[in-house]
């Protein structure tokens, strides 16, 4: 079965994929890492995100990248969301996740647009989603658990203005699928997040 967690950053939906394919012993692909390697690209290429050219570019980076820890930076996240929006980009990087969806026994994807364009016939959808004060509080607590220092309005600024970014691109813009489940994590611990996932996707699965 094929299992679509998709949702704005911070939402926690990486944590609920992990989990997942952890629960039902299924390979994981972080999406958005691929995202943020071609972002992280451009910046080594010394390119511009926002260039179609620059960015495309940038899609040819080496499988290594995807092990540098400064991909998961916010400066790297924001150059993924800018670098995301060329239907180019996403054209080079469909390929890559479509064939890790589809491979036999199942797959859990999670990121943007995976129940609506890189696996519309996944079994079980989940949106997971968050208030931007909610998600940013949990950033800023995981940048100060790693010595960062960085105000919390900044952030919350920063997630607006990638979330206005991704939902308002043309191509393949982040939003719920219509046969997905939407699941809010704002007042819910992590735990508690994980637990209603797992049940969500049980009810969903083949008998």
């Amino acid at each position: 079965m094929i299992v679509a967690v998709d949702g704005p950053t911070a939402s926690g939906k990486g944590t609920i994929a992990r989990a997942l394919a952890a629960h039902f012993s299924l390979p994981h692909l972080d999406t958005g890492l691929l995202y943020r390697a071609v972002g992280r690209q451009v910046l080594l290429n010394g390119g511009d995100p926002d260039d179609p050219a620059d960015a495309l570019a940038a899609c040819a980076f080496p499988d290594a990248l995807l092990a540098d820890p400064e991909l998961r930076s916010e400066a790297t996240g924001s150059l993924a969301s800018r670098a995301s929006i060329h239907p180019a980009v996403r054209q080079a990087l469909f390929d890559r996740q479509r064939k890790f969806a589809t491979q036999p026994g199942g797959a859990v994807l999670d990121g943007r647009d995976i129940g609506t364009v890189i696996a519309p016939e996944a079994g079980a959808k989940l949106y997971v989603t968050a208030s931007v004060p909610a998600r940013a509080k949990r950033r800023w607590l995981e940048m100060h658990g790693q010595g960062r220092d960085v105000a919390l309005e900044a952030i919350e600024e920063d997630l607006r203005v990638r979330d206005a970014r991704d939902s308002g691109r043309k191509d393949a813009p982040l939003r719920a699928a219509d046969d997905a489940v939407v699941l809010d994590t704002s007042n819910m611990t992590r735990d508690e997040a994980i637990a209603a996932a797992i049940a969500l996707v049980e009810a969903r699965r083949p008998i």
